[in-house]
């Protein structure tokens, strides 16, 4: 179960974030639309209806969820460089998951993270040493520089990506 729900493990960071780490980290980000759009081509509408585990989301969801996921990080990286510690808001992803905007076709969402992506890497290719320092406030986990988030998104979306293609790889898709 353990293996279903964190098939990459859960996200470590050491505190060292380093040029190249960060290079990493950006690249992943910039490549998860290409790898998400390769891991679901091929998947009828009965597979993107499959949970990736039991009581877990399906595919379809997973697919939405990496869509407005990665849209509230971005807000969030944007509101840490241009205002002084902000506070963010953070969303129940369980219950965005149960709206009706989730039945939507995949591509809606593919197309979505493929523009959002190329915005939000433009940005963090373009970060200085001082804005990889800048932080923001969540009200549950307490204060994240951008260099951390950046590596909890890189790791967010392998997470998920390796939630689809386990899945495929245990069902023979």
């Amino acid at each position: 179960m353990t293996e279903e729900k964190y098939p990459i493990g859960k996200f470590e960071f050491d505190g060292v974030v380093t040029d190249s780490v960060i290079g990493g980290w950006i690249s992943e980000i910039e490549d998860l639309p290409g790898l998400l759009q390769d891991a679901v081509r091929s998947l009828d509408e009965e597979q993107l209806n499959t949970p990736y585990r039991s009581e877990g989301w399906t595919v379809r969801q997973v697919v939405h969820h990496l869509a407005d996921s990665h849209m509230n990080a971005y807000i969030r990286f944007k509101l840490a460089l241009t205002e002084e510690k902000p506070v963010i808001k953070p969303y129940n992803e369980g219950d965005w998951a149960e709206l009706p905007d989730y039945n939507l076709p995949i591509d809606i969402s593919l197309s979505l993270l493929t523009a959002l992506h190329k915005r939000w890497t433009n940005l963090l290719h373009n970060l200085s040493p001082a804005d990889i320092e800048k932080t923001f406030i969540h009200p549950d986990s307490g204060e994240i520089s951008v260099g951390e988030n950046i590596g909890s998104y890189a790791w967010h979306g392998r997470h998920h990506l390796a939630h689809i293609t386990s899945l495929s790889t245990r069902k023979g898709w």
